[in-house]
């Protein structure tokens, strides 16, 4: 029997191969990532803090955050470069990296960053980003380095030819309290993409540190491709788990008209509608958003985090901090913070010190940057 699972996995990656979708990059066995409890991210801050504060400014386009072990955070920006924000001095004006194959193209370019979750034992960092494919396409792969004294060497590509596209190019990566990475991938401007199966397009992925399948994946056999973990996605941009160790996303509606944006509670396996329904529409095999921006909003949602049982996440279009308040699995308060103050948010996770860390993106051909932008905000959640 396992000869025969192993010929069926082996006969799924040559078809993926042949028909041009994304492949994982195979890699000599390893033990998995030790599977950890989930924990609540609990709010620490003191509420004599300021509101808001601004911690980094003149940054291009920054896209994901990722703080390291001494209180240092490492900063993405589109364009290819890697920054540091040190905990005592602030941004330090050196390039700490640039990943020179990059590629910066409408939404595409350096996405996102993740640290190994036994960082620094295991002194991994991962970063999705866009290059160039050939001379007229583009794709997303998932790269790790190691991180050693404040220098990336010995990247190591483990995903490669994720479809990519200069709108929906997602970008998302995230460990889970399972140990695993989370991906999420844009529909690369291809509808059909999401429901494909063989697709790597308009889905999240679960795969372990190596960049391998995850053995209890839900399509790990057949003609499917073993990464993915859930599809039918437009554009995810957000991952966040919850008390309970559930997993949410938020992902960009339609555009034309604008609308529909989502919060979903993602189940494995399970298929999230794109293209086929949106808002609150149902069809039996698929899934309806927990809550919607509805018909005439646009959130454009992008990073989200949990702070207690609130669930935070950045608004681009809407220009608004968004907090949806969880109980038993639904939204039971919805609050929009600082809306319009800071033009475009991108990014927003949850610091050591217990405060909420947002990046601006006016800067990304859509807003309108002043002289500091972009930059990194501190925000206090206790007295928000």
């Amino acid at each position: 029997m396992k000869t025969l699972v192993t010929i069926l996995i082996g006969a799924t990656l040559i078809t993926l191969a042949l028909f041009g979708y994304a492949k994982y990059v195979p890699h000599p066995p390893t033990s998995p990532s030790p599977k950890k409890q989930a924990s609540t991210q609990k709010i620490t801050n003191t509420p004599e803090a300021p509101v808001v504060s601004t911690i980094a400014t003149g940054l291009h386009v920054p896209w994901a955050l990722a703080f390291l072990p001494d209180g240092d955070l490492l900063v993405t920006e589109r364009g290819g470069t890697v920054r540091i924000i040190r905990k005592d001095t602030g941004l330090d004006p050196n390039i700490l990296y640039t990943i020179n194959d990059a590629k910066e193209i409408g939404e595409g370019g350096l996405l996102g960053i993740a640290l190994h979750p036994d960082y620094p034992k295991k002194p991994y960092i991962y970063f999705y980003y866009t290059y160039s494919g050939n001379i007229v396409t583009v794709k997303n792969r998932l790269v790790r380095f190691t991180f050693k004294n404040e220098r990336f060497s010995d990247p190591s590509v483990l995903i490669d030819s994720i479809p990519a596209g200069s709108n929906h190019d997602g970008g998302r990566i995230k460990f889970g309290p399972d140990g695993y990475l989370y991906i999420t991938t844009g529909d690369s401007g291809d509808p059909s993409l999401a429901q494909n199966k063989m697709s790597l397009a308009g889905k999240i992925l679960r795969v372990t540190d190596e960049g391998e399948p995850v053995s209890e994946n839900p399509f790990a056999l057949g003609n499917e491709n073993p990464l993915i973990y859930s599809y039918g996605h437009r554009n995810p941009q957000g991952l966040a788990w919850d008390s309970n160790g559930a997993l949410w996303e938020t992902e960009h509606g339609r555009s034309s008209p604008t609308g529909y944006d989502e919060v979903n509670l993602i189940t494995p396996g399970k298929n999230y509608g794109w293209p086929t329904i949106q808002g609150n529409e149902t069809k039996t095999g698929m899934e309806t958003p927990i809550i919607n921006s509805g018909p005439t909003t646009t959130w454009a949602p992008s990073g989200a985090v949990f702070a207690d049982n609130s669930l935070f996440f950045a608004g681009l279009r809407g220009q608004t901090l968004y907090e949806a308040v969880i109980k038993d699995s639904k939204v039971t308060e919805f609050q929009e913070h600082f809306k319009g103050e800071f033009g475009r948010l991108r990014d927003v996770i949850l610091g050591p010190d217990g405060y909420l860390y947002v990046t601006t993106s006016n800067r990304d051909g859509r807003g309108v940057p002043n002289s500091e932008d972009d930059r990194i905000i501190r925000m206090n959640p206790s007295k928000m």
